[in-house]
């Protein structure tokens, strides 16, 4: 990756050999051809890649994908995660009039896989270049309006607004569920949007239990349940009223859900700022926790947060 990135300049003869008779598949097309390698290629996926495709394996490709149609699926599956690589390549197959072949989805997920390693690469170096790759950047210019100041202009109550929320719709099954045995994911998000669960899990124990319920043995229990009405006493309470945020094991929350949603903060012209999973709960009080102290520290104390069960969260 790093000698196809820094473009070698040319020199006479290629060590590249012309690809003969390969099959190169795009969105409307499926044709095999051959490509003639340019002076400067090493590698057969340069020659590819100079011509809009992108092989399915690294030295000997004998099929390749144009990038347009791995750009497409990427765009697809950014607004339908559901849509599967599977499903693409059944699509492609019928498009192509073809029979499908389960092997198919390897090819294409490898080749995928490539292309997104490619398109990192490729923001990581326009960061770098633009200077964008300072701590906290995105962040600090994430919503101009937001965080942009102009000269002159006189301080507001608030310096900054978001509303924060958990969503429990993105769940994903755990391994046991299906009688299988868990694998270990070592892999780690490249976007500073997602707080990681170590740092989530630091405010695991930051919330007091209440006394009504010290008997019980309640995980982050940060609400007072209520099971007697009370009566309106001059300021309203909603906490005495309301149940929104009752203890986990009050709520139906399956244990069979590895991730049961994400939890989310956003600012009030609806761009996301930080996100994180909900492991095995719903919503707990750390993540709210971990996402203000984010935000907090990089746009410090004069904020505002709404929050569906903040009268909750002011206990915290």
């Amino acid at each position: 990756m790093p000698s196809v990135a820094d473009a070698a300049p040319a020199v006479e003869g290629s060590d590249c050999p012309t690809l003969t008779d390969i099959d190169l598949v795009d969105l409307f097309g499926h044709q095999r051809m051959s490509l003639e390698a340019q002076p400067s290629h090493r590698y057969p996926n340069e020659t590819l890649i100079y011509h809009g495709y992108l092989g399915c394996s690294p030295l000997y490709p004998t099929i390749a994908i144009s990038i347009r149609t791995l750009a497409n699926y990427r765009q697809c599956h950014r607004t339908c995660p559901r849509f599967s690589i599977e499903a693409q390549c059944k699509a492609l197959c019928h498009l192509h009039n073809m029979p499908y072949r389960p092997y198919l989805n390897s090819q294409f997920s490898d080749t995928y896989d490539i292309y997104l390693e490619i398109l990192h690469h490729v923001n990581y170096r326009l960061n770098e270049a633009l200077h964008r790759n300072t701590p906290n950047w995105r962040l600090l210019n994430a919503c101009p309006c937001c965080t942009y100041k102009l000269e002159d202009e006189p301080p507001l109550a608030l310096e900054w607004l978001v509303s924060i929320d958990g969503n429990n719709s993105l769940k994903r099954w755990a391994s046991s569920t299906y009688g299988v045995t868990p694998r270990q994911d070592s892999r780690k998000p490249r976007s500073d949007y997602w707080v990681d669960r170590a740092s989530v899990d630091i405010f695991k124990d930051d919330v007091q239990r209440s006394p009504s319920q010290s008997n019980l043995d309640v995980q982050d229990d940060w609400e007072d349940s209520v099971t007697e009405p009370v009566e309106f006493e001059g300021s309203f309470n909603c906490m005495q009223r309301w149940q929104n945020a009752r203890p986990e094991q009050r709520k139906r929350m399956f244990s069979v859900f590895d991730e049961s949603g994400i939890f989310i903060a956003a600012c009030r012209h609806w761009f996301v700022l930080l996100a994180c999973d909900m492991v095995w709960s719903g919503e707990l009080a750390k993540y709210p926790l971990a996402l203000m102290s984010r935000l907090l520290s990089v746009y410090g104390a004069n904020g505002g947060c709404a929050y569906d069960i903040g009268c909750a969260f002011t206990k915290t």
